[in-house]
């Protein structure tokens, strides 16, 4: 547990999750247990428990890139390396019920946006952990695809009551085994006919370039690069 503001809030909202959901119940609640001015409280949190619900996914995939930078991948496989972060995604869950709450929440029309960009986040921080270069087209490709495939095998994990969640680990190889199908796919249409008939499109996509990581604007937590004088 931490002892950031921040922290101490998501970890009191943690238990009142379970029977309020993501709620501003839930939020008023977190407040008055850890004692704050729930002035303060909104500035860290200004839509009370959806941002708490954000802070809550945001630690889980600090503590999955914090399980990647720990663990020797090197002798694993690619497909592999893919699966032991999804793995350690989940396995940093704190309480399922939560991320189950989190679902629906994400769910609901108004949300689904703030949904989509943590899922988009955790295939990001996956790709980026394993050290994808990619700054083409490829850059988007790999982390829809897999944004896809943590969304699927989320929502199984939410209904499995196997031992060590052994359903969930097979759906998942099954899911990333698709995928490299998949990819092998589009490689060997590359090198036939349907590769000759989109040279066209592709050459159009050529210009697609991954977005570049700012530092230097306000609010970012990076330094703003240094300048000779």
């Amino acid at each position: 547990m931490s002892d950031t503001l921040t922290d101490r809030l998501v970890d009191a909202a943690l238990m009142h999750v379970p029977f309020d959901g993501w709620t501003d119940a839930c939020f008023q609640a977190a407040v008055a247990d850890v004692d704050v001015d729930p002035t303060v409280a909104r500035g860290l949190f200004p839509r009370g428990a959806l941002d708490l619900a954000i802070a809550y996914h945001k630690r889980g995939d600090a503590a999955m890139s914090a399980a990647m930078d720990a663990a020797d991948l090197s002798e694993l496989r690619y497909r592999d390396r893919v699966a032991f972060a999804v793995r350690a995604r989940l396995q940093a869950v704190e309480d399922r019920e939560a991320v189950r709450r989190g679902t629906t929440l994400f769910a609901l029309p108004q949300n689904a946006a703030d949904g989509a960009r943590l899922i988009w986040g955790t295939a990001d921080a996956i790709w980026t952990g394993l050290g994808d270069t990619s700054r083409d087209v490829n850059w988007y490709t790999k982390r829809a695809t897999l944004s896809a495939v943590y969304s699927a095998v989320v929502l199984f994990w939410l209904g499995d009551e196997s031992d060590g969640h052994e359903a969930t680990w097979a759906f998942l190889d099954r899911r990333i085994d698709n995928v490299m199908q998949f990819e092998k796919f589009k490689a060997d249409a590359r090198k036939g006919p349907l590769g000759r008939l989109m040279a066209g499109p592709a050459r159009l996509l050529e210009n697609v370039v991954a977005p570049v990581p700012r530092d230097d604007l306000p609010g970012s937590t990076q330094p703003a690069p240094q300048t000779q004088d």
